[in-house]
């Protein structure tokens, strides 16, 4: 069987790599032993024919945010139901804004696809720094640089920021059903490989060792220990 990994909009969500974090995970799936294909659907293509077995939203610049809005409009529907069935999505910084429910811009709002219970919300000023977030799967590293932070609601966040500013409260991201949102840059998966684990056994469930270490985790660990020294981070 081969995993497919939904790729969305590569050319308008990949300013910060993040698009690149499907690639990430077709490795890891491929280190554990697993076949694992990434499709990538530009705008204006029409919905996939299948399910995928995970979905991957990168960021954009503001600039693009409406075109990316419309482009994921013929796909909302299919979204919401891959979300309910349980499709592990990843999405991260203007992906997940699209997701939740309104973006505040100069000159007006644009609306979301609402499938996430939150929405962003404007900071005092852009943030552009590392971050280091407290979570389920240890402290993350990464790196933000956004103008938003974002409301959760009564959804649990990705986890509490230890360094950097994250959604703006004292928290980072939204973990909400099978959706994993975060402002964390890096691209993501790759700088973290617990997440990475846990977006593969998300993915797969127990049909393999999605906790297998992966042949690059030791970099990736080494690049993180030696930032949370940095940020005086324990």
């Amino acid at each position: 069987m081969t995993h497919r990994i939904l790729q969305l909009f590569p050319e308008l969500t990949n300013v910060n790599g993040d698009a690149e974090n499907a690639r990430v995970l077709a490795r890891r799936l491929e280190w554990a032993g697993a076949d694992a294909e990434v499709v990538p659907l530009t705008a204006g293509e029409p919905a996939p024919s299948f399910r995928p077995d995970a979905v991957v939203l990168g960021s954009g610049v503001d600039s693009v945010l409406a075109r990316t809005r419309e482009a994921l409009e013929p796909l909302a529907a299919a979204l919401g139901d891959w979300v309910s069935q349980g499709v592990p999505v990843l999405a991260v910084g203007t992906g997940m804004e699209l997701l939740g429910h309104e973006i505040p811009l100069d000159g007006g709002t644009l609306q979301g696809l609402g499938i996430l219970p939150g929405m962003a919300t404007a900071l005092p000023a852009r943030v552009a720094g590392e971050i280091a977030v407290r979570s389920d799967w240890g402290v993350l590293v990464g790196y933000e640089n956004h103008a938003r932070g974002y409301r959760t609601y009564a959804a649990r966040p990705m986890g509490q920021v230890l360094h950097g500013t994250g959604n703006g409260d004292g928290a980072e991201g939204i973990r909400y059903g099978s959706v994993f949102g975060t402002h964390l840059h890096g691209p993501v998966l790759a700088r973290n490989p617990s997440l990475a684990m846990a977006f593969v056994a998300a993915t797969v469930g127990d049909t393999i060792d999605a906790y297998a270490p992966g042949r690059a985790d030791g970099i990736a660990e080494a690049i993180n220990a030696a930032a949370l020294r940095r940020l005086g981070v324990g």
